[in-house]
């Protein structure tokens, strides 16, 4: 599952972090999810708490916060700035998925439309990322 390849990446980063700020026990991590990575959000929160329980004390006691960021795309073309919300509608089911694996996938699928130019950047809202972390030292 998608997801959970996410949520081990997520807690072996923490993990990394933590260790550079000289952090014995994680308490607390926050992570930003992008809209355009499209995860399915109850299966990412059971991941998480299924591989904290398979590890030692330095994750026991974490506690995640999950916050959500809105994917904006903006045309370089014309400067139009659309959501990533416009964009899904249209597409199909293979193709959504598709950009839920490889979010810059999303260049192929999807055109500015206003000026229905390819040359666009994704803004916001693009991957998962960890926004904080916090522990005991």
């Amino acid at each position: 599952m998608h997801e959970w390849a996410l949520a081990e990446a997520v807690l072996s980063a923490a993990i990394e972090e933590a260790q550079k700020q000289k952090i014995k026990r994680l308490t607390k991590i926050t992570i930003g999810i992008g809209e355009l990575q499209q995860i399915e959000q109850d299966i990412f929160n059971f991941a998480l708490e299924e591989i904290i329980k398979s590890q030692n004390d330095f994750l026991k006691k974490v506690k995640f916060s999950i916050k959500n960021e809105k994917s904006t795309l903006k045309c370089n073309s014309c400067n139009y700035i659309w959501s990533f919300k416009d964009v899904v509608k249209k597409l199909n089911e293979d193709d959504a998925e598709s950009i839920h694996f490889i979010p810059e996938v999303a260049f192929v699928h999807t055109r500015c439309p206003k000026c229905n130019s390819l040359d666009f950047e994704i803004n916001s809202g693009r991957g998962v990322s960890i926004i904080s972390i916090e522990g005991e030292k």
